[in-house]
């Protein structure tokens, strides 16, 4: 038995890494991801610095871990120390089940694009597999109902409150600030807040992983509940998060960063100083708070606080109800996959994690190939949303139609935004009044942002005009064919670059 208790200790630590991983990809946009959607960090950028700092982080405390590895499942129910005994390999599975239910749930909201708590599922799992195992009696009530509910309903209600009231005082104080300098200069103030939420990050969800662990270490005699977690585990569970942060998490970050509120720096900056403070603060206390509630309820609050501000309440009700179902949902895999194991578990006992494992195997392998069918990545992360989507992949499905129309409605943007500015900025003043001359710039800027939408109109019509009978001639090309040499027909493209080069000149 001690053999088998050793090969199942090495199974349930492989797969509590493994889930300490999807955290880090499932949980990057908690620090990253309005970082990334200002414009404040280059998304592979805020990832390598999120990952750097939440190795930082795991080091900062241990009382988050002591709460996951004594304050869920009751220990007496399994004599403490295995020895190797069936209490032992029992408490194992109860472990290994429970990680799975947490695997499989973050996969599958990671698929959806959902920003559902990670710690959560992890609770869960344990939940479900403890009462699978030993009945109710199994699990610690008092302390989930202090520890992980109470805190999981005012988490995101008190984020949201400090949130919106910073957001409005940040507003109403810079009011007098061009806007285009204040978004500059928060965009700098993101980039500290960004690494306050993944040194957060690190310091408290890295820390469930090794809580885990060490009751597995429990359950197999290598580890008193009294003694303080390895060195070994801190370092693997910190590397482990970091390399699943470094990994992107794409999906997740596009709905926070552009699914749930049209960010500005101000807002991103509010929203990440809220959540740095408050999980922080959660963690030193030894209390299992949800970083993703957090994060989530500061983002929301920004649009609540700032005047005109969007909220996309769609996408925030499947967001509620993701976390509403996470408990039950990882739970409910835990306590499934627990009796399969106890099934196959009769043969013997390393027969039923085998079973439990590869099915785990199998279940990520078809969400993965699944997400290949609507890639989100570094590349398009940032890409506008569609303000009718609720989720991810309506939100990137939109037609090579709507997504030209909406680059070219930027880059008329820009001109008028950014053109005139510059322009009166470099002009020389001579005889006339800078009044004047920015007025004749005004005017100059009206021809050339209508020559714009000339050439805009000539484009699309080039392009969509025939678009169902892409591949065949048009007889209408040949009849009109140009001899090589012959002088270019005028067109409006022509005309509105010709008159650009003569006021050039």
């Amino acid at each position: 038995m001690a053999t088998t208790a050793f090969i199942i200790l090495a199974i349930v630590v492989v797969t509590a890494l493994a889930f300490d991983f999807t955290n880090g990809f499932h949980d990057t946009a908690n620090a990253m991801a309005t970082s990334i959607s200002t414009g404040a960090l280059k998304p592979f950028q805020a990832v390598a610095i999120s990952a750097v700092l939440n190795v930082v982080g795991a080091f900062l405390s241990v009382n988050v871990a002591a709460t996951v590895a004594s304050g869920i499942v009751d220990l007496s129910s399994f004599g403490l120390i295995g020895q190797g005994q069936d209490n032992g390999i029992d408490l194992l599975m109860v472990v290994f089940t429970a990680l799975i239910g947490a695997i499989v749930w973050n996969m599958f909201t990671w698929l959806l694009g959902l920003p559902s708590s990670s710690s959560h599922a992890l609770f869960g799992g344990m939940i479900g597999a403890a009462f699978a195992s030993v009945g109710a009696g199994g699990v610690e009530w008092s302390s989930i109902l202090g520890k992980i509910v109470i805190p999981a309903v005012a988490s995101p209600v008190i984020a949201a409150t400090v949130s919106a009231f910073g957001t409005f005082l940040v507003y109403w104080i810079t009011s007098t600030i061009p806007h285009g300098q204040k978004n500059t200069h928060f965009r700098h103030g993101q980039v500290i807040t960004a690494c306050l939420v993944s040194l957060a990050h690190g310091a408290g969800d890295a820390q469930k992983t090794m809580g885990v662990i060490f009751l597995a270490l429990i359950a197999a005699g290598n580890a008193d509940v009294n003694q303080r977690i390895p060195s070994w585990v801190i370092i693997a569970c910190a590397l482990a998060i970091a390399l699943g942060t470094l990994s992107g998490g794409w999906r997740v970050i596009r709905t926070l960063g552009k699914g749930l509120v049209d960010l500005e720096s101000p807002q991103g900056m509010c929203a990440e100083a809220t959540s740095a403070a408050i999980i922080l603060t959660s963690a030193a206390g030894g209390m299992a708070l949800s970083t993703t509630h957090v994060t989530t309820g500061a983002i929301l609050g920004t649009g609540l606080g700032k005047k005109g501000g969007v909220v996309r309440w769609g996408v925030a009700m499947r967001m509620a109800s993701a976390w509403v179902i996470t408990l039950p949902c990882s739970a409910l895999v835990g306590y499934s996959t627990w009796w399969i194991a106890h099934f196959f578990g009769q043969i013997h006992p390393l027969v039923g994690a085998l079973v439990d494992f590869a099915i785990l195997i199998g279940m990520v392998g078809l969400i993965v190939i699944r997400s290949r069918k609507t890639a989100v990545d570094a590349s398009n992360v940032n890409e506008e949303w569609d303000v009718n989507s609720e989720s991810v992949e309506s939100s990137m499905g939109g037609s090579a139609t709507e997504a030209i129309e909406k680059t070219l409605e930027r880059d008329v943007e820009e001109i008028l935004q950014g053109g005139i500015d510059a322009a009166a900025a470099a002009a020389p003043v001579t005889t006339k009044t800078r009044a004047q001359k920015i007025q004749e710039l005004r005017e100059q800027r009206m021809v050339l942002v209508k020559q714009l939408r000339d050439i805009e109109r000539e484009l699309e019509d080039v392009l969509f005009a025939d678009e169902n009978l892409v591949g065949e001639a048009n007889p209408a090309d040949t009849e009109n064919k140009i001899p090589v040499g012959a002088p270019a027909p005028q067109t409006v493209a022509g005309n509105a670059a010709a008159a650009a080069n003569g006021d050039a000149k």
